[in-house]
Protein backbone atom coordinates (compact mmCIF):
# COMPACT_ATOMS: atom_id res chain seq x y z
CA UNK A 1 0.00 0.00 0.00
CA UNK A 2 1.64 3.12 -1.11
CA UNK A 3 0.88 6.38 1.04
CA UNK A 4 0.15 8.33 -2.43
CA UNK A 5 -3.03 6.10 -2.63
CA UNK A 6 -4.42 5.66 1.18
CA UNK A 7 -5.51 8.98 3.33
CA UNK A 8 -5.84 8.65 6.66
CA UNK A 9 -7.83 11.25 8.47
CA UNK A 10 -10.20 12.03 11.62
CA UNK A 11 -13.68 11.22 10.32
CA UNK A 12 -17.41 10.29 11.42
CA UNK A 13 -18.02 6.86 12.88
CA UNK A 14 -21.76 7.74 12.00
CA UNK A 15 -20.81 8.42 8.36
CA UNK A 16 -23.01 5.94 6.26
CA UNK A 17 -19.90 4.04 4.64
CA UNK A 18 -18.05 3.94 8.05
CA UNK A 19 -21.27 3.03 9.89
CA UNK A 20 -21.65 -0.04 7.50
CA UNK A 21 -18.00 -1.69 8.52
CA UNK A 22 -18.47 -1.23 12.25
CA UNK A 23 -21.74 -2.59 12.31
CA UNK A 24 -19.78 -5.37 10.20
CA UNK A 25 -16.97 -5.20 13.18
CA UNK A 26 -19.77 -5.71 15.75
CA UNK A 27 -21.01 -8.53 14.36
CA UNK A 28 -17.98 -10.60 13.49
CA UNK A 29 -16.55 -9.96 17.20
CA UNK A 30 -20.13 -11.26 18.45
CA UNK A 31 -19.78 -14.47 16.23
CA UNK A 32 -16.21 -15.46 17.25
CA UNK A 33 -16.34 -14.06 20.81
CA UNK A 34 -19.11 -14.79 23.66
CA UNK A 35 -21.15 -11.65 24.19
CA UNK A 36 -18.75 -11.13 27.68
CA UNK A 37 -16.03 -10.85 25.59
CA UNK A 38 -16.63 -8.90 22.77
CA UNK A 39 -15.22 -5.15 24.19
CA UNK A 40 -15.56 -3.44 20.84
CA UNK A 41 -17.38 -0.25 20.75
CA UNK A 42 -20.04 0.60 19.14
CA UNK A 43 -20.37 3.62 16.87
CA UNK A 44 -22.06 6.47 18.86
CA UNK A 45 -19.33 4.84 21.65
CA UNK A 46 -16.33 5.93 18.92
CA UNK A 47 -18.21 9.82 19.33
CA UNK A 48 -16.94 10.16 22.98
CA UNK A 49 -14.78 13.04 23.31
CA UNK A 50 -12.00 11.04 24.51
CA UNK A 51 -11.96 8.56 21.38
CA UNK A 52 -10.18 9.27 18.10
CA UNK A 53 -11.32 8.00 15.30
CA UNK A 54 -9.89 7.83 11.75
CA UNK A 55 -10.37 6.11 8.60
CA UNK A 56 -8.24 5.16 5.76
CA UNK A 57 -9.70 5.95 2.19
CA UNK A 58 -7.79 5.31 -1.22
CA UNK A 59 -7.35 8.13 -3.63
CA UNK A 60 -11.36 8.13 -5.03
CA UNK A 61 -12.45 8.17 -1.55
CA UNK A 62 -13.36 4.26 -0.88
CA UNK A 63 -13.37 3.48 2.70
CA UNK A 64 -10.27 0.98 3.44
CA UNK A 65 -10.18 0.65 7.35
CA UNK A 66 -11.07 2.52 10.90
CA UNK A 67 -8.72 3.16 13.85
CA UNK A 68 -9.53 5.01 17.03
CA UNK A 69 -7.49 5.67 19.81
CA UNK A 70 -9.29 6.12 23.12
CA UNK A 71 -7.70 8.32 25.85
CA UNK A 72 -7.08 6.24 29.24
CA UNK A 73 -5.32 9.21 31.31
CA UNK A 74 -2.73 12.03 30.72
CA UNK A 75 -0.19 9.32 29.99
CA UNK A 76 -0.97 6.57 27.69
CA UNK A 77 -4.23 5.19 25.06
CA UNK A 78 -5.82 2.01 24.15
CA UNK A 79 -6.13 0.89 20.42
CA UNK A 80 -9.63 0.64 19.12
CA UNK A 81 -11.55 -0.25 16.42
CA UNK A 82 -8.66 -1.39 13.86
CA UNK A 83 -10.69 -3.14 11.09
CA UNK A 84 -9.98 -3.29 7.53
CA UNK A 85 -11.97 -3.83 4.57
CA UNK A 86 -11.50 -7.40 3.23
CA UNK A 87 -10.97 -7.09 -0.38
CA UNK A 88 -8.11 -4.73 1.70
CA UNK A 89 -5.90 -7.58 3.67
CA UNK A 90 -2.79 -8.49 3.24
CA UNK A 91 -1.81 -5.06 1.55
CA UNK A 92 0.00 -2.85 4.76
CA UNK A 93 -3.56 -1.32 5.16
CA UNK A 94 -3.28 -2.30 9.28
CA UNK A 95 0.28 -1.00 9.45
CA UNK A 96 -0.54 1.97 8.53
CA UNK A 97 -3.32 2.85 10.26
CA UNK A 98 -1.40 1.19 13.18
CA UNK A 99 1.50 3.66 12.86
CA UNK A 100 -0.99 6.32 12.32
CA UNK A 101 -2.59 5.97 15.80
CA UNK A 102 1.03 5.58 17.42
CA UNK A 103 2.27 8.69 15.57
CA UNK A 104 -0.58 10.40 17.34
CA UNK A 105 -0.30 8.74 20.86
CA UNK A 106 3.38 9.59 20.68
CA UNK A 107 2.84 13.62 19.75
CA UNK A 108 0.12 13.62 22.40
CA UNK A 109 3.17 12.82 24.65
CA UNK A 110 1.59 8.95 25.42
CA UNK A 111 4.11 6.90 27.50
CA UNK A 112 1.92 3.71 26.54
CA UNK A 113 -0.55 2.44 24.39
CA UNK A 114 -2.78 -0.69 25.42
CA UNK A 115 -5.08 -2.99 23.61
CA UNK A 116 -7.59 -5.90 24.01
CA UNK A 117 -7.65 -8.56 21.34
CA UNK A 118 -9.33 -12.40 21.00
CA UNK A 119 -7.75 -15.55 21.74
CA UNK A 120 -9.73 -16.98 19.11
CA UNK A 121 -7.50 -18.28 15.95
CA UNK A 122 -9.96 -15.25 13.99
CA UNK A 123 -7.94 -12.61 15.68
CA UNK A 124 -4.12 -14.63 14.69
CA UNK A 125 -3.15 -11.78 11.79
CA UNK A 126 -4.23 -9.06 14.19
CA UNK A 127 -1.90 -10.23 17.06
CA UNK A 128 0.76 -11.04 15.33
CA UNK A 129 0.50 -7.39 13.64
CA UNK A 130 0.52 -6.17 17.12
CA UNK A 131 3.86 -8.16 18.14
CA UNK A 132 5.39 -6.87 14.84
CA UNK A 133 4.99 -2.94 16.28
CA UNK A 134 6.37 -3.98 19.22
CA UNK A 135 2.97 -4.73 21.64
CA UNK A 136 3.71 -7.17 24.22
CA UNK A 137 1.29 -9.15 26.43
CA UNK A 138 0.46 -7.60 29.72
CA UNK A 139 -2.23 -8.17 32.39
CA UNK A 140 -5.70 -6.70 31.96
CA UNK A 141 -5.57 -3.04 32.03
CA UNK A 142 -8.11 -0.17 32.74
CA UNK A 143 -11.69 -1.70 33.75
CA UNK A 144 -10.89 -4.69 31.35
CA UNK A 145 -10.74 -8.69 33.98
CA UNK A 146 -9.14 -11.82 33.04
CA UNK A 147 -10.79 -13.51 30.28
CA UNK A 148 -9.75 -16.57 28.43
CA UNK A 149 -10.89 -14.55 25.06
CA UNK A 150 -9.30 -11.79 25.94
CA UNK A 151 -5.41 -11.03 24.76
CA UNK A 152 -4.48 -7.87 26.17
CA UNK A 153 -1.39 -5.83 25.17
CA UNK A 154 1.15 -2.53 25.82
CA UNK A 155 3.48 -1.03 24.11
CA UNK A 156 6.03 1.45 25.67
CA UNK A 157 6.40 4.52 23.56
CA UNK A 158 9.05 5.57 25.47
CA UNK A 159 11.36 2.96 24.70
Amino acid sequence: MTTTTLRVDADDPLRPDVLALLEQHLADMFATSPPESVHALDPDALTDPAVTFWTARDAAGVLLGTVALRELDAHGGELKSMRTVPAARGRGLGAALLDHALAVATSRGYRTVHLETGTQEYFAAARRLYERAGFAACPPFADYGPDPHSAFYRLDLSA
